[in-house]
């Protein structure tokens, strides 16, 4: 009952309470909503779910908060925190509950850790374990999606250069090997230069890639230059961007497992999850559900045709039959 009135006490003032870490909601709205059978499990539960600001993860959030407030809880939304650190931060000091996360940014962003894990599930069990032990949070199974790093090209030139793998890319004549980055993926220690030498190719290297086979450019740019195929024939994306769908472009395969898996997580305060289990078993759910192709298109329903987030969650729910 305390713990009850305590929230209920954050989120009647919760603005307040975390404005030192900028915590503000994009809208604080999500569809209201039941479970098909009327069903309430979480009835007393007062909850509160934020996100980061990118448009995955505020509709992970709105697919979050609208489902557990179908089961019965006091949900008080706020997704779109500024920036990272924010939702993160508002978490670690018990003032939201809730928050998807990547195993790759539990790993390498809040725990520093250089090593490469290759295999999802080993990755997620030892980032559940730190984040268990170092911080009483707890990070239920991932989803069935990973929104990490790639490149691809457009169906056309993938079809043109026989390249289904980053390997093939590998075999290319040297002039086809013509890449898009942004400059953060550029310079990143685990970015383009470890990337190229995973494959053989380093930059600059005999008989890899010339640094003049090699554009720099915003992030948003990347897509469409590579869709143009001009002034490169791959480019890097993220796996779950919606403009890989709307674009046409075909990703590569990481064949020699370079880039760190990001499986998306659902993370919850320990002491929330004690008092309330029925969380994991609802958002088990959810995740379940949550393929790479999916949230390709949920993304893109937001990015390209400008929908709204709550909207594109509710509706998303009640297709699967989730909620009424």
């Amino acid at each position: 009952m305390m713990r009850r009135l305590f929230t209920t006490a954050v989120a009647a003032a919760l603005i307040g309470t975390v404005a030192g870490c900028g915590l503000v909601s994009s809208s604080g709205t999500f569809q209201s909503t039941s479970l098909p059978d009327g069903a309430t499990p979480l009835d007393g539960a007062s909850l509160v779910v934020t996100s980061k600001s990118f448009t995955e993860g505020v509709l992970l959030g709105k697919i979050t908060a609208t489902y557990l407030a179908a089961a019965g809880a006091k949900v008080t939304d706020l997704t779109g925190a500024p920036g990272s650190a924010s939702s993160r931060q508002a978490q670690l000091n018990g003032d939201a509950d809730i928050l998807w996360e990547y195993t790759g940014t539990g790993w390498v962003n809040y725990h520093n850790e250089t090593e490469t894990i290759s295999d999802p599930e080993e990755l997620w069990e030892r980032v559940r374990d730190i984040e268990k032990s170092e911080h009483n949070l707890d990070w239920l199974p991932p989803a069935n999606f990973n929104d990490t790093y790639a490149f691809a090209a457009s169906a056309a030139t993938a079809q043109r250069l026989g390249v289904k793998t980053l390997s093939d890319v590998a075999n290319l004549p040297e002039a086809e090997r013509t890449f898009c980055v942004d400059d953060e993926f550029y310079s990143r220690s685990d970015g383009f230069g470890p990337m190229l030498e995973t494959y053989g190719i380093g930059l600059n290297a005999p008989g890899g890639v010339p640094s003049g086979n090699v554009t720099r450019m915003d992030a948003g740019v990347v897509y469409t230059s590579t869709a143009d195929s001009s002034p490169c024939n791959f480019g890097m994306v993220y796996t779950t961007d919606g403009r890989i769908k709307n674009l046409n472009l075909t990703v590569l395969e990481d064949d020699r497992a370079f880039f760190l898996p990001y499986s998306g997580t659902a993370v919850v305060r320990d002491a929330v999850l004690t008092e309330h289990p029925e969380i994991a078993d609802l958002l088990g759910v959810v995740s379940e559900k949550l393929t790479d192709d999916l949230m390709q298109e949920l993304n893109g329903r937001v990015d390209i045709e400008g929908e709204d987030p709550s909207d594109v969650a509710y509706e998303w729910l009640q297709s699967e039959g989730l909620v009424k």
